[in-house]
């Protein structure tokens, strides 16, 4: 094996650099070769653990559990969570988990409706989309080898691979930012030539991907759209290179789409959808930390250094380069898709990571063009320091995951995950080695990599050796132990939205011990679940000489979302 020398006079290892360029030039051949690549990575990545991941508390099965109710009932206008209008966001991801979990009933699916890797179908197919949009976006700024590069890049980051496994809005969300973004790219970019129309599907890609997202989540593409925009025409003293998007058909086609469910939700709830949505969901996240989710200002770069692995580091070198190249025309738009909403959303109190997960596509690509202009360079100052955060994450990651089983669930490890893990880890390094020798494609190409290997090993393998974390999937499975069928379900104290989903819409969910005792004495078959906060209260209203009924079963484990250990009692009474 021969050798060859860095800028620094470092030797590297020619042969293996020369396979990994060799594999990007294959592979990015043609579009087709490139978008088969980032297919088969998508599945790598966002496919394991679709089944085996429990319903993850509190949002997801919120979404879901509203999903299902539209086609209990048949109402696909109007949302609700059991009796509790659900007046947050608009009916687009609910359409979509619905119409996943009918094909899969139709497809003969053994109970469809439980079944929460179908109501993350929408989420699977968004965050595919947005990382093939990506790579059409990065085609506006790059080559097609560099392109693919990219949009490998933000495929395999942390917070997509998350996404993509939650039944909820924010991978399809990302999918309409980066087409409309892409689209917009395109017409700031065409106009350094005198301005055109853009083509048929570049058109249908902004306006599908707005209206889109304004039924998938209101205002917010309008709004990573609408930044980018106003920053370039006041930089650029005019607006007019925004004619090339045929503003007045796309206009109407948006409003064709948008206006009859917001009409008929209008209609429906008499106006209170909108005075919930705007007056106290938005309106909190912006006047407040809403829902105890408050940061300080900084607290989204802080975060990126995890959600954007393993492209945080280089995205991190990426930025003096931005600012120095910040006048020619692709960087000031990457600037202005990213900048401005960015510092936003660190403004405003309600912190939560995947709130900017639509401007990590644009990183990605700022990343790759500045490792084409030699910026990505090891002999920097603090260069080499900053890229140990490669390997560090899934080091870190693989810790925690061995300390969580450690404490959690009596002293176990996730053994089957651990050579992921590690192999995870020992690529990762050997992706930090590469960066110092002077190599910081193969540092991309070799992170990727890593990502494809701890993804699965986390969603995929390690989380089924942490049944603690499995509390309401337990909880649920004790139904076939009641000695009658579909039994009656009740929980007092533990009142998590993944029980209501597992469950049923029917789950009843008493105020005190007392109600909970009234409705273990209903009649018929029953099940309730009492938790150890609770039980005092349960205990005390039954009369003396009449104590509580033999328990069923016990449940231990860890609750994410309060970050404590519950104790769940099950009673059951039959005829």
């Amino acid at each position: 094996m021969t050798t060859s020398l860095s800028a620094g006079g470092t030797p590297r290892l020619a042969p293996v650099v020369d396979r990994i360029g060799r594999g990007l030039d294959v592979l990015s051949l043609t579009h087709g070769r490139a978008v088969a690549a980032l297919l088969v990575l998508c599945l790598i990545v966002f496919l394991p653990g679709q089944i085996s991941l429990q319903p993850m508390d509190r949002d997801e099965p919120r979404f879901a559990q509203a999903s299902k109710q539209m086609l209990e009932t048949g109402d696909l206008v109007d949302i609700r969570f059991q009796g509790e209008a659900r007046h947050k966001k608009p009916v687009g991801i609910y359409w979509a988990q619905a119409a996943a979990v009918a094909a899969g009933a139709a497809l003969g699916v053994p109970e469809a409706r439980t079944q929460i890797a179908l109501y993350r179908i929408p989420s699977v197919i968004g965050a595919t989309a947005s990382v093939l949009l990506a790579y059409w976006a990065a085609l506006a700024f790059l080559p097609r080898r560099s392109a693919l590069l990219a949009a490998a890049l933000y495929g395999g980051c942390l917070m997509l691979a998350a996404e993509a496994h939650l039944a909820k809005t924010d991978a399809l969300l990302v999918a309409c930012a980066t087409a409309s973004l892409g689209a917009l790219a395109r017409a700031r970019l065409a106009s350094r030539d005198g301005g055109r129309a853009l083509s048929g599907p570049t058109f249908a890609a902004f306006w599908l991907g707005m209206a889109i997202g304004i039924l998938v989540k209101g205002p917010m593409v309008p709004l990573f759209v609408g930044l980018p925009a106003l920053i370039l025409s006041i930089r650029m003293r005019s607006g007019r290179w925004l004619l090339a998007l045929r503003p007045w058909p796309g206009l109407a086609l948006t409003l064709l789409l948008v206006a009859p469910w917001f009409a008929a939700i209008a209609w429906k709830s008499g106006g209170a959808f909108y005075a919930e949505a705007v007056g106290h969901d938005m309106l909190a996240k912006v006047g407040g930390g809403a829902e105890r989710h408050w940061g300080p200002p900084g607290l989204y770069a802080l975060a990126f250094f995890a959600t954007f692995w393993p492209g945080a580091a280089f995205a991190a070198m990426s930025l003096p380069f931005a600012w120095r190249a910040r006048r020619e025309p692709a960087v000031s738009f990457l600037i202005a898709a990213v900048l401005p909403a960015w510092l936003i959303f660190e403004a405003v109190p309600t912190k939560l990571p995947h709130y900017v997960l639509p401007l990590m596509p644009w990183l990605a690509v700022l990343t790759v063009l500045a490792l084409s202009r030699g910026a990505l360079d090891p002999r920097l100052r603090g260069a080499r320091l900053t890229a140990l955060l490669l390997p560090a994450i899934p080091v870190g990651l693989t810790l925690g995951l061995c300390l969580a089983g450690w404490r959690l669930d009596a002293h176990t490890l996730p053994w089957p995950a651990l050579p992921l893990l590690a192999a995870a880890c020992a690529v990762a390094t050997l992706g930090w080695l590469a960066f110092a020798q002077g190599s910081g494609e193969r540092a991309l190409v070799l992170g990727v990599l890593a990502a494809c290997l701890l993804g699965p090993a986390v969603l995929g393998v390690a989380q089924l050796s942490l049944p603690a974390l499995k509390v309401s999937p337990r909880l649920a499975a004790l139904r076939d132990r009641v000695p009658c069928p579909n039994p009656q379900v009740a929980s007092l104290g533990y009142r998590e939205p993944s029980l209501v989903f597992l469950v049923g819409t029917g789950l009843a969910l008493p105020p005190d011990g007392a109600a909970a005792r009234s409705f273990l004495e209903g009649g018929g078959c029953r099940l309730l679940f009492v938790e150890a906060r609770e039980r005092d209260d349960f205990n005390a209203a039954w009369p003396v000489g009449r104590g509580v009924p033999a328990p069923l079963a016990e449940v231990e484990g860890f609750n994410l979302n309060t970050g404590r250990r519950v104790f769940v009692t099950a009673y059951a009474v039959s005829p």
